[in-house]
Order: structure tokens, then sequence, then C-alpha cells
């Protein structure tokens, strides 16, 4: 009983971790961070699967901040 505990506490604590601190983000995440749209970051990712910006964890996608940073700082549009 006490293990679970220690693992809701420390999921908990988890999800109080700021968005620039974060290695991945979720789509929605991104979508907050980056002030671009879900839909807009979805289609980003889908012509860069193979590039390093997105990590598939399943079928939840997570993106890599800093990458996605350095692929927005080349880019002129979106």
């Amino acid at each position: 009983m006490a293990r679970i505990i220690k693992i809701e506490e420390s999921e908990r604590n988890m999800q109080n971790i700021a968005l620039k601190d974060k290695y991945c983000l979720t789509v929605a995440e991104a979508a907050i961070y980056f002030n671009i749209g879900e839909k807009k970051i979805r289609r980003i990712i889908v012509g860069h699967l193979d590039t390093g910006l997105v990590i598939q964890n399943g079928v939840k996608i997570l993106i890599n901040r800093k990458n996605f940073e350095k692929f927005l700082d080349k880019t002129t549009s979106i």
C-alpha cells in the first residue's frame, strides 16, 4: 500500500514541472508553449517524423522541445 502512495505522489509531482523544463512536450503542451495551433503542429510533425522532432511512445506523440525550437528558428513561415 505504501508503494502505491509513493507512485501516486511522484506522478502528481511530475505534472507540476514547468513546460520550459520538460524535455518532451505533448501536442497540447507544445501548442501552448509555442503559441501554435494543435492542428498546425500535427501537420508539421507528419512531414518531419524521421528528423528527431518527434518521439513516439506507442500511439502517444511527444515533441522534442529543443529540436522543435531549432526547427522553428530556421523556418520563416509555417
